[in-house]
């Protein structure tokens, strides 16, 4: 074994036992991620499952694995390591209780719903533990923990119409202003770990503006302004500033009650004939270091995990390849971790089978594919790349990484890779027309058309200053439409251009954040 790859293995086994050493009860095996059912919100596509890859060699050598990690216990007299994960969050509920019909609705919709809320907490088992050491650290009342249950489900890869994702349920904007990366190769909304502090940041704020945790919710699902707004509408007409009698929208109005419902569940399950599922005070997952580019199939298969287990805990990858600059570190269950980093130490095959590729003028699919040495079918699939559109200058690529080449992908394009496309040249349609009785202007024709003035001269041997007599037979040829495509931070959004004249509709977001 070569020195620096002893340092990189001893320094990755050094980062696991330091996480580990607040963890557990006694030792214990951390089980497989558990499948999710059938999914309750809508859910982003997944690009790593349908992309096509290069094969990735296996290991030259047998595999002997060296000694386990160790694990550290709490001391047994601390009352966190003696008390299960449910009690710890019972023990630091201290909001105001609402108490209204929309509660009591909202408590017999959940606990006549056993399968359903079986799902959520089976998904919110692998984060929740992380979320109350977050909420005991901050000082925050624990009933936030349990705020993913209202607005994802605890889904990290849920996408709501209004393109809010994650299991916070960031919207695109807000997601940036809190620092979470929307890119070609990841969308830190749907990342545990940065997503989570960014809504404890977030809530944190609104409740310092506003002074109340009601308010600060209602502000969370509707948007401070909005909140301010209906506050100060009701201070000018003398009525009370509380959540309770506040103008809002129904969503809002019903976002309160349902954490409070899924509080009173989990404070007094038996009351509503209900058995939640144990849940340990003790971490699902640790961090485990990446310091090369590597395949997500890869890492998967080298920490025992299925594609969708790894994706449940790393839900922020776009593509089939994690980006070291980018995506320094992995989640991933205690036992996964310790064989993926004695595995990986042993590992002799091609790490990384794609790398990025930027765009250095506009092209065809056709021509980048040429410039890159791959089949024109798998850069549109892996890319997202749909007929008649072109890859605008600047744009980012996943392509093939060379067999030789070892270098990872720079911060700038790990941190900022986007994609633009644009159609390519429109088909024409060719027409003639009579020119009214009134006759008809090149400029007249060119406005209606959204041509230029001197293309319609050309056609008809005129002045673009010219007017058609009444009757005169006027030769044209316009654009066809076509459908166009952009993306943005890896997310295609399909619009058709409005004719002229009409008026485009569309319905308001659900989230305003």
């Amino acid at each position: 074994m070569s020195a620096s790859r002893a340092s990189f293995s001893a320094t990755l086994l050094a980062v696991l036992t330091l996480l580990m050493s607040a963890c557990a009860t006694a030792p214990r095996s951390v089980a497989a991620v558990p499948e999710s059912a059938t999914p309750v919100v809508a859910v982003a596509p997944a690009e790593t499952h349908s992309m096509p890859r290069p094969e990735v060699s296996a290991p030259e050598a047998p595999y002997v694995a060296p000694p386990a990690l160790p694990r550290a216990r709490l001391d047994p007299s601390d009352d966190a390591a003696r008390a299960d994960l449910w009690q710890r969050i019972r023990d630091g509920f201290v909001m105001s209780t609402l108490d209204n019909d929309s509660v009591r609705k909202w408590e017999q919709y959940y606990a006549t719903r056993g399968d359903y809320l079986k799902r959520m907490t089976d998904r919110g088992a692998r984060y929740l533990f992380h979320i109350v050491e977050e909420l005991a650290r901050r000082e925050l009342p624990m009933e936030l923990a349990l705020l993913p249950f209202v607005e994802s489900a605890f889904d990290p890869q849920a996408m709501s119409r209004a393109r809010a994702s994650g299991m916070w349920q960031f919207m695109p904007a807000t997601g940036k202003d809190f620092e979470l990366r929307q890119n070609v190769f990841r969308d830190d909304r749907r990342d545990v770990l940065a997503s989570t502090r960014a809504a404890l940041d977030y809530l944190a704020r609104l409740n310092k503006r506003f002074g109340d945790w009601q308010l600060a919710l209602a502000a969370y699902n509707w948007g401070q302004g909005n909140v301010q707004r209906a506050i100060d509408s009701n201070a000018r007409a003398g009525l009370p500033t509380d959540y309770a009698n506040l103008k809002m929208p129904d969503e809002t109005r019903q976002y309160v009650p349902k954490l409070q419902a899924m509080k009173n569940l989990i404070s007094q399950p038996e009351r509503f004939g209900l058995t939640l599922t144990p849940l340990e005070n003790h971490p699902f997952f640790v961090l485990v270091a990446i310091e090369h580019d590597i395949d997500v199939a890869l890492v998967a298969r080298l920490s025992g995990l299925d594609l969708d287990a790894f994706r449940q805990l790393n839900p922020q990858l776009n593509k089939p390849v994690i980006l070291a600059a980018g995506t320094p570190r992995v989640l991933l269950p205690y036992d996964n971790a310790n064989a993926f980093v004695q595995r990986l130490e042993a590992y002799r095959g091609l790490r990384a089978s794609w790398t990025a590729w930027v765009a250095p003028r506009t092209l065809k699919p056709a021509e980048a594919a040429k410039l890159v040495g791959m089949p024109e079918t798998q850069l549109r699939e892996v890319n997202r790349i749909p007929e008649r559109m072109l890859v605008q200058v600047g744009s980012t690529l996943l392509v093939p990484r060379a067999a030789h080449a070892t270098a990872n992908v720079s911060e700038h394009i790990a941190d900022h890779a986007t994609m633009a496309l644009s159609p390519e040249a429109r088909p024409l349609r060719r027409f003639t027309l009579r020119a009214g009785k009134h006759g008809e202007t090149v400029a007249a024709l060119a406005r209606r058309y959204g041509v230029k003035a001197e293309h319609i001269a050309s056609l008809n041997g005129v002045s673009p200053n010219a007017r058609f007599a009444a009757g005169h037979v006027i030769k044209l040829a316009v654009p066809q439409p076509v459908r166009t495509v952009a993306k943005v931070a890896g997310h295609a959004t399909r619009t058709v251009p409005a004719r002229k004249g009409s008026v485009s509709k569309a319905s308001a977001p659900r989230k305003r954040r």
